[in-house]
């Protein structure tokens, strides 16, 4: 093996994208197969969404790692036929993430987390309604679905906050310890 090769794989962008997309796998693995160890919904996938748009420098990459963490846990949790959705509501993070990418401040975190969350609440909801037979198509069936869905919000919302705060204030941290980190975000 070449040495170029063993040193982008074993580089720190590596090791920090390696170590997400297992934190993100861990812990809806956890939440699955643990109940009652976290709420359902608090993961930190539209976190991870949020912070590789702001961070990865490949917007590839930014698409990649939380898309992958929802693929590879879904293949051990089980597949749904709202997996699209889904996974489109995940890559609408990214998207706000690249909102971030100038000025990733801790307000501006906290309010793309929230329209992140809220996002991620409405759309899956409409699907559910639009697509199941579990409640009428009409103005009360997609309320009642809401309604239905809805304690399931405070669980999304406040994961994507804490994961964020997670993932933006630890890499912050790790980039002052390793100055080599923020290097490879700029250079990737």
């Amino acid at each position: 093996m070449q040495p170029a090769v063993a040193d982008r794989r074993f580089s720190p962008r590596f090791l920090v994208l390696t170590g997400m997309i297992a934190l993100a796998i861990g812990v809806r693995l956890l939440i699955h197969f643990v109940p009652g160890v976290l709420p359902w919904n608090f993961t930190p996938v539209e976190a991870l969404g949020l912070f590789g748009g702001a961070y990865f420098s490949s917007r590839r990459d930014a698409f990649l790692v939380p898309l992958a963490a929802m693929a590879l846990s879904d293949l051990v949790i089980g597949l749904h036929p709202l997996i699209p959705v889904v996974y489109a509501c995940i890559a609408g993070s990214v998207l706000l993430g690249f909102g971030l990418a100038r000025r990733p401040g801790a307000l501006r975190v906290v309010l793309a987390g929230i329209a992140s969350a809220s996002g991620f609440y409405l759309i899956t909801n409409f699907a559910v309604w639009a697509t199941s037979t579990m409640y009428p198509h009409s103005a009360t069936g997609l309320i009642a679905c809401y309604v239905a869905g809805l304690p399931f919000y405070p669980a999304t919302l406040a994961g994507t906050l804490v994961w964020s705060g997670v993932l933006f204030g630890g890499y912050a941290l790790l980039e002052r310890r390793w100055p080599a980190l923020a290097a490879a975000t700029q250079a990737t």
